[in-house]
């Protein structure tokens, strides 16, 4: 007897072809020390931790989340600028719809912006001086109340 492959069988197939193909063609980067750290948020309702990677030097800070095809829901990336400055972010080859979250020196929320579009070259800015840029995912912002105001703690804030 002749057995016919079901039609779905291959779909399945091509898809896991797909996806190791997208998987493959795209390196996921993380720290070189594969270290992360935990960044607190503090809002009016609640306080949340964020197991994140630190972002020091201009080729951290350039590479951030892009071609990366997913970040874990309570991951996060912080950028760290050496010095409160107007800061901007794009999304430029980021495969991730995510939250940003501009941060003064003193460890509070200057301004959040939420659900940045993936592969937008749309100039996001922080709007004032900041020392700080918190990626997280998108959504995570407004399920934990994260918004201007709020208090970021990790060791980079009130040196």
């Amino acid at each position: 007897m002749n057995a016919q492959p079901r039609p779905w069988s291959r779909l399945v197939t091509l898809s896991i072809i797909v996806a190791a193909c997208f998987l493959t063609a795209f390196p996921v980067t993380v720290r070189a020390d594969g270290r992360t750290e935990p960044v607190t948020i503090e809002t009016a309702s609640s306080t949340v931790i964020f197991d994140s990677e630190i972002m020091r030097t201009e080729a951290e800070r350039e590479q951030g989340l892009m071609f990366r095809p997913y970040l874990p829901e309570m991951r996060g990336m912080l950028f760290d600028f050496g010095q409160e400055r107007p800061v901007q972010m794009w999304m430029k080859d980021t495969l991730i719809p995510l939250d940003m979250i501009f941060i003064r020196g003193d460890g509070t929320i200057a301004r959040v912006i939420a659900n940045a579009e993936p592969y937008s070259t749309r100039v996001l800015p922080s709007g004032e001086p900041v020392l700080a840029v918190l990626e997280i995912n998108a959504g995570l912002a407004a399920k934990y109340k994260i918004e201007a105001g709020g208090h970021v703690a990790h060791p980079l804030f009130n040196k």
